[in-house]
């Protein structure tokens, strides 16, 4: 599985890796401009992502709006919804209006900080990336 990691925050961003190594190769990214070259390289690369961990309240462009690009970059390149990345917001806030828009964008799960690693393998298995 390949995996993208957009977080700002350096406890969040370790554990995160440190976690989802186990599963696949990671990227790791600290803002949305950040996130967004990364992910657009990797569709000129054909190597597109499986899932993208974004933080909703990042630097530079926050996780809704990255999102938001994201699903317009996969129509625009006519990727199959079969191949498009499962993407899983993370928040450290109680942000249910931002958490209810990035589902509404395209978001598949989300996991509130400090991560619940019994809640995310749950996530990860609901979106049928791990067993």
């Amino acid at each position: 599985m390949r995996i993208l990691i957009a977080e700002d925050d350096y406890v969040s961003r370790t554990f995160l890796y440190k976690f989802l190594s186990n599963y696949g190769e990671c990227d790791v990214t600290v803002d949305g401009i950040e996130a967004l070259e990364v992910f657009i390289m990797s569709l000129d690369e054909g190597q597109h992502y499986d899932l993208i961990c974004l933080d909703i309240m990042m630097p530079e462009v926050d996780g809704v709006n990255v999102l938001k690009t994201i699903r317009v970059l996969e129509e625009e390149r006519k990727i199959p919804k079969d191949k498009k990345c499962k993407v899983i917001m993370t928040t450290a806030l109680n942000a249910t209006e931002k958490v209810k828009s990035a589902f509404e964008i395209g978001a598949e799960g989300y996991a509130v900080k400090p991560i619940d690693i019994d809640k995310f393998v749950e996530v990860l298995r609901k979106l049928e990336l791990i067993d």
